[in-house]
């Protein structure tokens, strides 16, 4: 009987239905599909997601929800973006050039191309003469014991054309508008105090001997057809323990700057920036002091930074004090013993949003690529720094954790691009951005322990998201 009232039940209603749709006489309106307005990247930090495109449709819309809003304003501008990228050492010329011309054609469409799969690597620092990443110090000067070479009637970049300069014009060949640093992390022993690669400082007597050396780089490495877009006097000047390595004060620097290297640059008409500093957060000090010469300022394009000590934010100090100079960020490493989850989580918050929200114009990781063992590194240089990627024995490549770091960032953030104002909710940092071509780009990282649910607030509308703990999402529209 029960049935039977229910079964009566349900033909009352659709009677209803047809009654009420009779009585209107109007057709029935299928809503229209939603299309996809946001695409959505992911990797997570149990490494299960990396750097995928989801599958799922995000649309603006004006439902209000109870969700936290992080809203994104392409009205209020700061810094133009000059690009994302790593240290090309020489040691990770050496391992890619290890690679079968196959193999290492498709490693460099992927790292450099502008494909659907690649990361689009838009900046690279490099080493004027050996970094601790190479097999053994060495310049583009080096004498046998007591000889010196003012006129640098042997200056030879030789030293970089069997990996580094062959590599590099592979690279300008699939994106020719690639930006490169250049930093010395010694000069040539002979014009040091304690003829060694190991610390030490500059004589005053080779300043200007100095300034052509860095003059004749510029020019030799033009002839190959390598513009280096900027140069840094010295990688970390206070760190004089590594292999190779210089002490370089900030009056040094400032000396060295104004009386000699900012005038040679003028003489030849070079265009080559000068970026001061290169080491690490916790000296604004030492940028702002050369800054604060009158007469080094005029030289100077900006300041660089490392994060192994001090707080990110000592770059919007730095710009602060001299809002006309830009900041760099030049130099982060993943260690080899670290794990993949934390490293994503504090250098995507750090290095990348941190610096980027912090008026940086670059965000960099350090070596992009070594063997299995590590290396190579000079005796003395680092033995834990782990490469974007890793050359493997076989003949294949690895990618590690800071090729994803960096990838959210390059591969959907151009050169040129502007930061636009976003702002940070809970644990939700990220960072907001304009391309040239009018895409929006926001990249957001939850540094908590749960998942988080929050909506991206746009020209008056939102879209609704969310994010594991420890996960990275790059949003695109």
């Amino acid at each position: 009987m029960k049935s039977l009232i229910i079964i009566a039940f349900i033909i009352s209603l659709a009677n209803c239905s047809k009654s009420s749709n009779e009585e209107k006489d109007d057709t029935i309106i299928i809503p229209p599909s939603t299309e996809n307005e946001v695409d959505f990247w992911l990797t997570k930090g149990d490494q299960s997601v990396k750097i995928q495109r989801q599958n799922g449709i995000l649309s603006f819309n004006s439902t209000y929800n109870g969700y936290a809003n992080i809203e994104v304003d392409d009205a209020q501008t700061y810094q133009t973006v000059e690009g994302f990228g790593f240290t090309l050492t020489g040691g990770s010329a050496q391992v890619i050039n290890s690679l079968s011309t196959a193999k290492k054609q498709e490693l460099l469409q992927i790292l450099f191309g502008s494909n659907s799969n690649a990361i689009s690597i838009s900046y690279l620092r490099i080493s004027m003469g050996a970094s601790d990443l190479d097999n053994a110090p060495f310049s583009y000067n080096d004498l046998p014991n007591g000889e010196t070479d003012v006129n640098l009637t042997k200056f030879s970049l030789a030293p970089d054309k069997a990996h580094l300069i062959p590599l590099l014009k592979e690279i300008l060949n699939i994106n020719p508008n690639i930006k490169i640093l250049g930093s010395p992390w010694s000069p040539p022993v002979w014009m040091k105090d304690n003829n060694s690669t190991i610390g030490g400082s500059l004589q005053p007597k080779y300043y200007s001997v100095y300034a052509n050396y860095f003059v004749k780089y510029i020019q030799q490495m033009k002839a190959e057809g390598i513009t280096i877009d900027a140069i840094t006097p010295q990688n970390e000047p206070l760190h004089p323990g590594n292999n190779p390595s210089l002490l370089m004060t900030a009056l040094q620097q400032a000396d060295f700057i104004k009386n000699h290297l900012g005038p040679a640059f003028q003489t030849t008409n070079l265009s080559t920036k000068i970026i001061i500093y290169d080491h690490n957060c916790d000296k604004p000090e030492y940028p702002i002091s050369i800054l604060n010469d009158a007469d080094a300022k005029p030289f100077i394009s900006g300041s660089a930074f490392h994060l192994y000590n001090g707080s990110i934010t000592a770059l919007s100090t730095v710009h602060n004090a001299h809002p006309d100079k830009d900041v760099y960020f030049t130099e982060q490493y993943t260690p080899i013993d670290g794990n993949f989850g934390d490293d994503l989580k504090w250098h995507v918050k750090n290095v990348v949003i941190g610096s980027m929200r912090n008026w940086s114009k670059t965000a960099l990781e350090w070596n992009l690529a070594n063997d299995a063992s590590f290396g190579p590194h000079t005796d003395g240089g680092c033995t834990t720094c782990k490469g974007a990627l890793t050359i493997n024995n076989n003949g294949t490549y690895t990618f590690n954790v800071s090729y994803y770091i960096i990838g959210h960032a390059s591969k959907f953030v151009p050169t040129a691009a502007t930061r636009i104002a976003s702002n940070t909710i809970g644990n939700l940092n990220n960072v907001a951005f304009k391309t040239p071509k009018g895409k929006k780009v926001l990249i957001v990282v939850n540094d908590g322990s749960t998942t988080e649910i929050f909506n991206i607030k746009y020209n008056g509308k939102w879209v609704t998201t969310s994010l594991d703990a420890g996960s990275v999402g790059t949003y695109i529209w």
